[in-house]
């Protein structure tokens, strides 16, 4: 996350620990990504102007940027980085939260680092090997957000675990989030609903080990029209993986491939 990208989301953070404040994609074309991602889902792209540091992309909504993405350093790719989209959740003390997630058998991969007058983030890792990063942000206010489902915010993320039942006490005990409900999946097991005392915010379950060879944390982008995204992601040389599939609420979902190979979901309605 760049300086610019976390002073958006800082402001999230300090109030709203347990949420996803941030969503960013490490890609091996940071060019192409954003004509991919802009076309598919709708966002204004904008240099985040950090000088001397990775270059860094806004993705925004009018005036709310509400995604980012870089390129992977040499060093990433080295490390066996792919591309993929990773979320960021607030919390009020970086350095508590890390050791928590340790203690709780979690990993972390990235210590506890300021930003200065920004913020501080880790990145870490959970007991079954889903990456994720905490963020604490220094300002006060915040500001106002869209309402649930508006083209180009995120409007569900959800995690692939190896075992959705021993992910979800590792979550609720470090983060404090509640079940909203739950679905049968028949041999797939439990969808798990939760929320962090508001409205649901994401879901987890039990991966098929066949299409899902390890354990990651999916994001859902809301676009106005399920089957006008899924001809944009074809256009732009992406993948439709799964659907349009029908969801609860009178939406639509389909989970795609972008170029460079990380995975995605968008999440919307059927016009046509």
């Amino acid at each position: 996350m760049s300086t610019a990208a976390q002073k958006e989301a800082t402001t999230s953070a300090k109030s709203s620990t347990g949420n996803f404040v941030w969503h960013e994609l490490r890609t091996t074309d940071a060019k192409g990504a954003e004509e991919f991602y802009t076309h598919v889902v709708g966002w204004q792209a904008k240099s985040s102007g950090d000088p001397g540091g990775v270059p860094y992309t806004l993705l925004s909504v009018g005036d709310l940027s509400t995604a980012g993405l870089m390129e992977l350093t040499p060093q990433m790719l080295q490390g066996g980085v792919k591309p993929s989209w990773a979320g960021f959740i607030g919390v009020d003390d970086v350095d508590a939260y890390a050791k928590r997630i340790e203690q709780a058998g979690g990993k972390l991969h990235f210590p506890p680092q300021d930003i200065p007058t920004v913020g501080r983030f880790a990145a870490v890792e959970d007991p079954q090997g889903a990456g994720f990063l905490l963020f604490k942000g220094s300002l006060e206010s915040e500001p106002p957000r869209p309402p649930a489902g508006t083209p180009g915010t995120v409007g569900w993320n959800e995690l692939s675990a190896n075992d959705e039942q021993s992910a979800w006490p590792f979550y609720s005990d470090i983060f404090g989030w509640k079940v909203d409900s739950t679905m049968d999946m028949g041999p797939n097991g439990t969808y798990r609903i939760f929320n962090n005392g508001g409205a649901p915010m994401g879901a987890m379950m039990t991966r098929d080990p066949k299409n899902s060879p390890v354990p990651f944390w999916l994001f859902y982008f809301n676009v106005e029209d399920i089957d006008a995204a899924a001809t944009r992601i074809k256009e732009k040389n992406g993948q439709v993986l799964m659907g349009p599939h029908p969801v609860p609420g009178d939406m639509w979902i389909i989970l795609g491939l972008d170029p460079q190979g990380a995975m995605f979901s968008v999440v919307g309605p059927r016009k046509s």
